[in-house]
């Protein structure tokens, strides 16, 4: 009995210092991330080089989480850049006199389009500054070129290819796949270009889907080519026959027709960008990140610090009911958001800054209804970054200035509700059956497990025009039009930057830096500094939540790669619930 009970306390203590020794090395693991993920203040010497490199999805703000971005592998945070940084860092290089120039590495570029635009224009605004850019890639995608034809030299891998050649888009439609799954899409929708719903309805696209695609990627086509044929003294009829004839076909025929400078391996772009900064060829480089860059002390603009504030407003994503997180806009804590701005005095004016494709329509109402409120008491401009589209547009129509890029994808002023009927699914291909017990003749509408009635689709369409009919009474408000002018340039018709602001739906081109320009000319102030909002939450906390199950999706996201963006889609279609005003497709233009 002796021997019998000292093993078990003996075990009993091995458990519990197990137990703790655990704990203590789960500590370690955690601090030793939120370590990693810490900016460290860097040094810069002179005769340095930015090198900016976008192979990381670039967003409007990036996320604090730590591990969202971590390397198992090397067991570190990989930094991840919000367009925020990219534009400040660019200007606080520009200035900068142990900076000389910017190397352009473009070989991978992942940003949208209207991202891209921003960047651009503040790389042209570098140039002012007299110091040289010199852009280097692989392998240039149309809209890693167009980006880096604002630099002095480009130059091309003697191997590497080149695009020019168009826009094209493609669209998947699931009509057939629904048949055979004999899963029923019911459909109610607002709107001749309301399209959202066409891929569960249609095996093709519409003639009116196709009218406004054809409308806005010719926009944006054209834009590229003004943009390229201004800094490489290119005719904008020449570009569309190099693009009509695939004539720019390998780095001798770019070469040939003037689309770059120059045929260089890698190697000798290191030498010439030495040369440039008067660097002994045996000696190292020195080249700074641009991640690397943004910790790097600089000089305040003010001696003491300031008071006022202009407060930057993300809001990023599709637009949910609830709380929301980094990667979606919930109502409640985007609308707290701008409330807390309101009230706070010291931010004297709000640029909202939005990046979403829509959503619910209530959630998209509830954050209008703050941003309305806001606009009486101090000014709100709202930037548009790639897409601010339905719901997107929704919370921002009433602003007082709306800025977008010429690329921007906007407009989409629509609503469509969505249901699905899985009955015969179930019947068919599971063997299930439903029955049904009710109190009321309605108690069951929406169920998936049958069809709708006759009636009960007229109460639901009835809801859908009474949703469109607030949405273009909040968009003629904002934007002093008629009804019927809205309804005639929405009807759900997505729209280009450039058209937008020939039909009013825009104010002013520009990116987030033009639209803090207005908000401080606006607000009359001389002396101001930026917050950024929602406030982001401490690496310890995010990790936290991330154990308690956004881990799952993080892994998932690291096994898909880029493939992730589609299982992405699937969880919107999911997520689906009411009625919604939201873009009619997620848009990939290449």
């Amino acid at each position: 009995m002796k021997t019998f009970l000292k093993y078990t306390l003996a075990s009993i203590v091995g458990v519990i210092i197990a137990f703790f020794i655990g704990i203590f090395i789960f500590f370690g693991v955690v601090g030793s991330i939120v370590s990693s993920s810490k900016d460290k203040t860097v040094k810069i010497k002179p005769n340095t080089i930015l090198h900016i490199k976008l192979d990381k999805k670039i967003v409007d703000r990036a996320s604090n989480n730590p591990m969202e971005n971590f390397n198992f592998q090397a067991f570190k945070t990989e930094n991840n850049l919000g367009l925020n940084d990219i534009l400040q860092n660019i200007e606080a290089a520009k200035t900068d006199e142990n900076i000389k120039g910017i190397y352009l590495d473009l070989t991978v570029i992942n940003a949208g389009i209207a991202s891209i635009e921003e960047i651009r224009n503040a790389l042209l605004d570098f140039k002012k500054s007299n110091k040289f850019i010199v852009s280097y890639a692989d392998y240039y995608t149309q809209s890693s070129y167009y980006l880096a034809t604002v630099a002095d030299t480009i130059y091309l891998n003697p191997e590497g290819i080149i695009e020019l050649k168009g826009l094209h888009a493609e669209l998947m439609f699931f009509k057939g796949a629904l048949k055979k799954l004999d899963v029923e899409p019911q459909i109610i929708r607002h709107g001749k270009f309301k399209s959202a719903v066409e891929p569960f309805m249609l095996d093709k696209m519409s003639e009116a889907n196709r009218e406004q695609y054809n409308a806005f990627m010719g926009s944006i086509w054209d834009k590229f080519l003004k943009g390229i044929s201004e800094q490489r003294n290119i005719s904008i009829e020449d570009l569309t026959k190099y693009a009509d004839n695939l004539s720019i076909r390998n780095p001798k025929s770019a070469l040939k027709y003037k689309i770059i400078d120059g045929i260089r391996y890698k190697d000798e772009i290191i030498s010439e960008l030495k040369d440039r900064v008067n660097i002994k060829q045996n000696k190292k480089l020195k080249l700074i990140s641009i991640s690397k860059y943004k910790n790097v002390p600089k000089k305040p603009k003010h001696k003491h610090l300031v008071k006022n504030k202009i407060a930057i407003i993300y809001a990023s994503g599709e637009i949910n009911m609830g709380k929301g997180s980094d990667k979606t806009i919930g109502s409640e804590k985007l609308s707290s958001t701008i409330r807390k701005a309101r009230l706070d005095s010291t931010i004297k004016a709000v640029v909202l800054r939005v990046n979403s494709p829509g959503g619910s329509a209530l959630a998209s109402e509830i954050i209008w209804r703050e941003v309305c409120l806001t606009k009486k008491v101090k000014p709100v401009i709202a930037s548009m970054g790639d897409v601010a589209a339905s719901g997107g547009y929704y919370i921002s129509c009433a602003a007082d200035t709306i800025v977008a890029s010429p690329n921007t994808i906007t407009g989409s002023i629509g609503v469509f509700g969505l249901l699905w009927n899985g009955e015969k699914f179930l019947k068919n291909k599971l063997g299930i059956t439903v029955d049904r017990v009710k109190t009321n003749k309605y108690a069951d509408l929406g169920s998936m497990t049958r069809r709708m009635t006759a009636a009960e689709r007229d109460i639901i369409q009835t809801s859908v025009e009474d949703i469109y009919d607030t949405f273009i009474s909040h968009v003629a408000e904002g934007r002093n039009m008629t009804k019927e002018k809205v309804d005639e340039i929405g009807q759900g018709r997505v729209w280009s930057g450039e058209n937008a602001k020939k039909i009013g739906l825009v104010d002013v081109f520009g990116g987030l830096n033009k639209a803090v320009e207005i908000a401080v000319e606006k607000a009359n102030l001389e002396k101001y500094r930026i917050v950024s909002l929602p406030k982001q939450v401490d690496p310890f906390t995010q990790i936290m939540k991330q154990l308690q199950g956004d881990v799952a999706t993080s892994i998932i996201r690291n096994k898909l790669g880029s493939e992730y963006k589609y299982y992405e889609r699937i969880q919107e279609l999911t997520r689906i619930n009411g009625c919604q005003a939201r873009m009619p497709f997620d848009i990939d233009i290449h």
